[in-house]
């Protein structure tokens, strides 16, 4: 099983989050899931809301194209981006 999948127009990843890190990055794979690292705590959703932000940023999307799909109160999550408008390098190549 990989950590990506295209759904019609929805990228959808499987992450692993590590929160509380001294800057936001993705670090690379773990088992079957992208790690990222987010530079906030895991409380009152503050870390969701950054991983939110971050993946915009990578994506070039507006928040509002991500949604979290599952894991809002877990570090193994699934994360929905609609319609991406780049590829970061860090994401293999895909059909798009």
């Amino acid at each position: 099983m990989t950590w990506f999948r295209q759904e019609q127009d929805t990228l959808v990843l499987d992450i692993l989050v590590q929160p509380r890190a001294s800057r936001n990055e993705v670090v690379g794979i773990h088992g079957d899931r992208l790690k990222v690292r987010i530079a906030a705590p895991p409380v009152e959703g503050k870390a969701n809301e950054r991983i939110i932000e971050f993946l915009a940023g990578e994506f070039r999307v507006p928040k509002s194209h991500l949604t979290l799909l599952s894991g809002a109160r877990s570090r193994d999550k699934r994360i929905g981006v609609r319609a991406p408008r780049v590829y970061p390098d860090w994401m293999p190549l895909i059909d798009h």
